[in-house]
């Protein structure tokens, strides 16, 4: 869910600025101005649909993996293989939203053919929120599915070894005039991000979200960091985490669980796998249909009735849209230790006085 307590100590910033600053910070890390682009831009779209933890808080470890973590900032994917709709993708120890690109676009393009396309992403990296590539395929008439390994977090059901990641899963799918149904879910309770949002802010974490060290339930955002992410649904919810992480390593031959590195020394470079497919909805129902009823699923969502206390009803996707909405007008609200950590990358990869850096002093001066 994309919601977090709301806090004071928070700053405005407009999407395109930030997605210009944190773009001359990466290309100060040797990346090429496009791919710097790409890479800032769905940073700051995270941002801008309420996933801050898979924002621009990411911009001081990214720079620590581009100048010193291994991952190669030109790196370029590739196709390795193509058999019919089968694709494998050699992300080349790029940045993951770069092999993320890459991938999900060589999908949408075989399926133009095939009608339905996987890609399958190996020697890759961190490649952010999962929802903002499934959504690529909605332009094109497709559904959109995105899926990626993660490092491990969680324990299998019983146990307290961190050998399970929460492993995402992402699906997209068009719709007419409402907002598109675009699901994003981790199979833990939560992400490791949105703890750190919370440890940030000072605040508790909610209850049910994780357990310390020792496997006990805990509300506190230290101990969390230090300690488990339970998973959804008890036993299913880490079976299908290991399933996820499954499917988004052994077909492109990407590391698995533990192999990719722990919370604590942090991930190896170019081991990350994900797994992108492309659905051309036309080849199975026409295509104004399957939105007219898409349409119909979220009205009927929202307009069912509530239980005492709630509000309002949300498909998924729908307040992310939302907030995608007001926070172009409004500006992305961002917490003094995320713009913190912006100003010291900043001041890092030597471009403190740049202009574009320059041109949002306004922000960037303020203090955590």
């Amino acid at each position: 869910m994309a919601e977090y307590p709301g806090s004071e100590n928070e700053t405005r910033v407009m999407p395109g600025e930030l997605t210009a600053v944190v773009g001359a910070i990466f290309q100060a890390c040797k990346m090429d101005e496009a791919d710097a682009a790409l890479l800032a831009g769905a940073l700051a779209a995270a941002d801008q649909r309420g996933i801050h933890s898979h924002g621009t808080l990411r911009v001081p470890d990214y720079v620590d993996k581009l100048t010193k973590g291994g991952v190669d900032p030109r790196g370029r994917p590739v196709i390795a293989s193509r058999n019919g709709a089968a694709l494998v993708i050699d992300a080349k120890n790029a940045m993951g939203q770069i092999a993320a690109h890459f991938a999900m676009s060589a999908a949408i393009e075989t399926a133009r053919a095939t009608h339905v396309a996987i890609a399958a992403v190996g020697n890759s990296n961190h490649c952010g929120a999962m929802d903002h590539w499934a959504a690529m395929a909605l332009s094109h008439g497709m559904i959109g599915i995105a899926a990626t390994n993660a490092l491990p977090t969680m324990a299998p059901w019983g146990g307290i070894d961190k050998i399970v990641g929460i492993n995402p899963l992402a699906v997209a799918i068009p719709s007419g005039s409402e907002p598109a149904t675009i699901l994003d879910i981790a199979f833990g309770a939560t992400a490791h991000g949105k703890i750190r949002v919370y440890r940030q802010k000072g605040h508790p974490i909610p209850e049910g979200w994780a357990y310390d060290a020792e496997g006990r339930p805990t509300i506190d955002a230290a101990q969390a960091m230090a300690g488990l992410i339970q998973p959804i649904g008890g036993h299913k919810g880490v079976g299908l985490g290991i399933v996820m992480g499954m499917l988004s390593t052994l077909l492109s031959g990407a590391a698995y669980g533990s192999e990719l590195g722990n919370m604590i020394e942090g991930p190896k470079a170019g081991k990350d796998g994900h797994l992108f497919m492309a659905i051309d909805i036309a080849a199975f129902q026409p295509l104004y249909r399957v939105k007219e009823r898409a349409d119909g699923i979220s009205r009927q969502i929202q307009s069912s009735r509530r239980r005492a206390g709630v509000e309002r009803l949300y498909p998924p996707g729908l307040l992310e849209a939302e907030f995608e909405r007001r926070y172009a007008i409004e500006g992305i609200p961002l917490n003094a230790e995320t713009i913190a950590g912006i100003r010291v990358a900043a001041e890092r990869v030597g471009i403190a006085h740049d202009d574009v850096i320059r041109r949002a002093a306004s922000w960037l001066a303020c203090r955590d």
